[in-house]
């Protein structure tokens, strides 16, 4: 997302010349922002170690299959674990569980029928769902590479996903593991439901390709034809209804979550700080600190994350706050300075080298605009914000609304954080978000960890985004994916006496699949363009 040029300090106290500027006056918050990037993207030395890794894999796999005195121990060896290898696809597979599946799949047969019977819907449903999605997140990338709007991109209900370029390299754990159990409990709806419907059960596996893990089931083909196709629709939309199921189930976790975390946690008073970054402008001796609970950014109070990021988001979108000061303060206050205007037309009055002084601007009864370089902790502390001169009326004491004079979209915020003294930030506020991590649960012990909320948090907000994700993915009419058996079952089901020739009904099958084939494709190809190659 580009941001315009902006500057970032922390004003460190009220005497001139002292404090530090952490990032120089007039560098660029996506300069900067791009660097934090730079230091979360994955190392080449790991992009190095797994390429190396399946490399030296699949060699080890040709020698020895190639060998004439261990090729057969080795495939022996592989055939008794359930391995198998190829380029970059590793994969297991195993009786082991087919006893428990079996269980499940007898397990109260009405219930189960209900159960996929409901998911038989849904599956139908979020087919067709899933195309209007896809072609609704095509016509939004194709506007946003025509209008060149930055923000367009966060309206996108669906994003492609590159670890190391819009992932953190910090969330990998997260992510990864989500993917495992959503494609986990994909596959064990499969199962239960072809067991459910009378078909053989072989076995299940996980495999890894690349770095991504999944899971499969093996089901005997044979049974699967034999069936009606509304059994085989039962089977096909088990993994999608499951996926759908857990994000439902994961979201409750998430809404539930301060009920169930509230003998240890509580919520509602601020936003607890868990991280720092080293180079975010909020650290310093007067910035934020691990522990500290912020309870209010300028008049806007914050109650948890949540209020933090709206009001980060409310002040880049609005023009800068001001500040009521009397006349006598200001006369006091303020000193000669030189007035000019920067590049981009907006005007200064203090010194560049000023850690402490900012200019506000002001306007007098005559309508006319003024400029003063004056303390900013001394101006902001103990004042009443404001828009204008009106705000300030009060007690019939002469008072101005002086209003930081800053570059672009750079803003004067206030921090509270009691009982420490107010930070004072001044810069681009997705500074703030992108460099400080907060949580809403703050420990009724100091023996609790600050972290496991924010563990448990994110890690349900993964499995909501990536098992709804898969759901829709599979559910598409493509080519390998759930949607294609859907689609096969659900025409057999209902163009049967319409379209009587089989041969007919499954040329219109394949017409569709390769529209949605095809729309899928563009939008991971446009979506990989957008995040990568912009």
């Amino acid at each position: 997302m580009r941001i315009p040029e902006v500057s970032v300090r922390i004003i460190q106290s009220v005497e001139k010349g002292s404090g530090v500027a952490l990032v120089p006056r007039g560098s660029s918050p996506r300069a900067a922002s791009i660097a934090g990037w730079a230091a979360t993207m994955i190392p080449i030395s790991v992009v190095v170690c797994v390429l190396g890794g399946w490399c030296a894999i699949y060699l080890a796999d040709t020698l020895l299959k190639s060998s004439s005195s261990l090729k057969a121990s080795y495939e022996d060896w592989l055939v008794n674990y359930g391995l198998s290898v190829s380029p970059f696809h590793m994969r297991w597979q195993t009786a082991l569980f087919n006893r428990q599946f079996y269980n499940w799949g007898r397990w109260k047969p009405r219930f189960l029928y209900l159960w996929f019977s409901m998911g038989m819907v849904f599956g139908i449903a979020a087919m067709f769902g899933s195309v209007i999605l896809l072609g609704k997140t095509l016509m939004q990338t194709l506007a946003q590479m025509l209008t060149e709007a930055p923000t367009a991109q966060n309206d996108r209900m669906l994003q492609v996903v590159v670890p190391g370029v819009n992932l953190p390299v910090s969330q990998l754990t997260y992510f990864f593991s989500a993917i495992l159990i959503s494609g986990v409990i994909h596959e064990v709806g499969h199962g239960v439901a072809a067991i459910r419907e009378q078909v053989r059960f072989n076995g299940f596996g996980i495999f890894i390709f690349i770095v991504y893990p999944g899971a499969f089931v093996d089901l005997f083909t044979t049974h699967l034809q034999l069936i009606s196709p509304v059994q085989q629709l039962r089977i096909f939309c088990a993994g999608v209804w499951h996926n759908f199921v857990l994000g439902v189930v994961s979201f409750m976790v998430l809404f539930l979550l301060p009920a169930f975390l509230f003998p240890f946690y509580y919520t509602g008073v601020g936003a607890l700080v868990t991280e720092v970054t080293e180079d975010s402008p909020a650290s310093g001796p007067r910035g934020l600190f691990v522990g500290d609970i912020v309870t209010s950014l300028q008049d806007c109070p914050i109650y948890g994350v949540e209020d933090w990021n709206s009001c980060l988001e409310e002040f880049s979108q609005k023009s800068q706050i001001g500040y009521c000061i009397n006349v006598a303060t200001l006369q006091q206050l303020s000193f000669p300075a030189r007035v000019y205007r920067r590049l981009d037309g907006t005007v200064e009055c203090c010194s560049n080298n000023s850690l402490t002084d900012i200019c506000f601007s002001y306007s007098t009864n005559l309508d006319s605009h003024r400029y003063a370089c004056l303390p900013a902790r001394k101006v902001i502390e103990a004042s009443k914000v404001c828009r204008t001169n009106a705000d300030c009326q009060k007690d019939f004491v002469p008072s101005f609304c002086v209003t930081p004079s800053l570059e672009n979209q750079t803003r004067l915020i206030r921090v509270k954080h009691p009982p420490h003294m107010d930070m004072l930030f001044v810069g681009h506020p997705l500074h703030l978000q992108y460099t400080v991590s907060l949580s809403s649960f703050i420990p009724r012990h100091n023996f609790l960890s600050i972290d496991l909320p924010v563990v448990i948090e994110t890690f349900c907000k993964y499995l909501i985004s990536l098992s709804g994700a898969l759901a829709v993915i599979n559910a598409v009419p493509c080519f390998a994916l759930d949607g294609q058996w859907i689609l096969n079952s659900f025409l057999e089901a209902t163009l049967s006496s319409l379209i009587v020739e089989k041969q007919n009904r499954e040329l219109v099958g394949f017409l569709i699949l390769l529209a949605g084939s095809t729309l899928l494709a563009a939008n991971v190809a446009l979506g990989l363009w957008m995040v990568t190659a912009r």
